[in-house]
């Protein structure tokens, strides 16, 4: 039986729940009202395939998504792989000892680093040391090392959701790791894995600051053509017309962050649908 104290716990810690959880719907309702209520009279199909311009009526953002579809495709045909393996590694064949622990914590540590930091290292390393410019391919790599301590620990703890069971079982017909990782527990973890993995690239698109500390350019009037030319993503470009004194610029900022809601959105639901559709397979 629970105290009249425990009783009373419990309901406080349940109350603030439900007015954290209000203030915060609260506020999202907010922002979107006042972003629709800005943005949407700008919003048409000419400014989706305008160039940026320094006059708000004539200016677009496509450029802009050009970038960020450049930038986000090479995000994940580098991190996506990457953090797949390591997490397998970490989880099917490393061996569990105060190394393997310390690899953990570490990359723990690593998802809950901010942003800026990641844009300090990949302006030291990807475009000093390595002299890939203000370029798609820097800009590409940075944001890879941002996602890529989230895929491991999705990708890993969706292998350890696994049951030992089946594992047991693929071993006991006489297939090897090799085959029991691939056929009977990747399956199985798959919805978590493209789960974490489509949140990680949804944070990645609505990032600006690691771009911006890169060199990446925040007036562009060209798409890029190679992974070695400049580039611009909606983030930057949302954040240089918020910085203008002038109203219009507001306003068409206030478009181009909805349609990056419409992308960040988009992503979500699929990853929804991925992870239902797979979860119904697995089941039937």
């Amino acid at each position: 039986m629970m105290s009249w104290w425990d009783k009373v716990k419990s309901a406080s810690v349940k109350t603030a729940g439900i007015l954290a959880l209000f203030i915060s719907l609260l506020c999202l309702g907010f922002l979107l009202w006042d972003v629709f209520s800005k943005g949407w009279n700008t919003l048409s199909w000419d400014f989706l395939f305008r160039i940026p311009s320094r006059r708000p009526e004539e200016a677009g953002i496509k450029p802009a998504i050009l970038g960020t579809l450049w930038v986000m495709t090479m995000t994940t045909i580098l991190a996506v792989p990457a953090g797949i393996l390591t997490g397998i590694y970490l989880e099917e064949y490393a061996q569990p000892n105060w190394f393997t622990k310390f690899i953990r914590i570490n990359i723990a540590n690593l998802a809950g680093v901010p942003s800026v930091v990641y844009g300090m290292l990949g302006l030291a390393v990807f475009v000093r040391t390595m002299g890939l410019g203000r370029s798609v391919l820097a800009g590409a790599m940075t944001m890879g090392l941002l996602i890529l301590p989230t895929i491991i620990i999705a990708t890993s703890e969706a292998l350890k959701a696994v049951p030992d069971s089946i594992r047991f079982g693929a071993y006991g017909v006489g297939a090897s790791r090799r085959q029991v990782i691939w056929y009977h527990v990747l399956p199985e973890a798959l919805p978590g894995i493209l789960t974490g993995i489509i949140l990680s690239l949804s944070r990645a698109i609505g990032e600006s600051s690691p771009l911006i500390l890169i060199g990446a350019l925040s007036f562009v009037t060209f798409a890029p053509q190679n992974l070695l030319d400049g580039f611009t993503v909606l983030a930057i470009q949302i954040f240089n017309w918020a910085g203008r004194p002038q109203e219009e610029f507001h306003h068409i900022a206030a478009s181009a962050i909805i349609v990056l809601l419409i992308v960040t959105l988009s992503l979500n639901t699929l990853a929804i649908f991925l992870r239902t559709r797979m979860s119904r397979r697995k089941e039937g």
